[in-house]
């Protein structure tokens, strides 16, 4: 991040360490099902920092808490090998390249993404805002991503055309962080 993109930031948020209040934010998902259903899911255990001295944001996600709504399913994603494996890939992670504001509270985050041994760039867009302006911000991101660029190629045709899965996830991000100084 540049000098002028940290003071910018700074209009924001004051320096210093963020950290993600997992029991106030969530990290969501969905895929296309069936051309036009879309299944939705939620991860349970994460953490994230973001730490505006250093211009940098990171995260991880705990594969095993994920929750589509259905156990079955969610136990063949977390097994499978043509899905999350977890017992080889545990978890989902993230760190920053680029912190970019687009104005106001707009702001887009480019980083590195690495799931199932893959990693790969993307970008996610959103808010951020700071109601109190010293203890608490919050964050909305979304983007998306290929499946097959982590490995989740899985898929079956339908015999009406189409495929079962979507080639494409969405992914949100509502955060909420705690500044260092509050936590201290």
């Amino acid at each position: 991040m540049s000098a002028v993109d940290r003071a910018r930031a700074a209009e924001v948020l004051p320096a210093g360490h963020w950290v993600v209040d997992e029991a106030r934010s969530s990290v969501t998902f969905a895929v296309k099902h069936m051309l036009f259903s879309t299944v939705r899911g939620s991860f349970g255990e994460f953490e994230g920092t973001l730490d505006l001295d250093e211009s940098s944001a990171r995260g991880s996600v705990q594969v095993a808490s994920i929750d589509t709504g259905d156990r079955v399913r969610d136990q063949h994603l977390l097994d499978s090998p043509d899905f999350f494996d977890v017992a080889t890939h545990p978890t989902i992670d993230f760190h920053s390249t680029r912190v970019r504001r687009l104005g106001g509270a707009r702001l887009r985050v480019t980083g590195e993404l690495t799931m199932r041994g893959h990693t790969h760039e993307i970008e996610l867009e959103g808010e951020l805002e700071a109601p109190d302006g010293l203890e608490r911000a919050e964050l909305a991101l979304h983007g998306e991503l290929e499946r097959s660029d982590f490995g989740l190629s899985w898929n079956q045709t339908l015999d009406t055309g189409g495929v079962l899965l979507g080639a494409r996830i969405r992914i949100e991000l509502r955060l909420s962080a705690l500044s260092a100084r509050a936590e201290a």
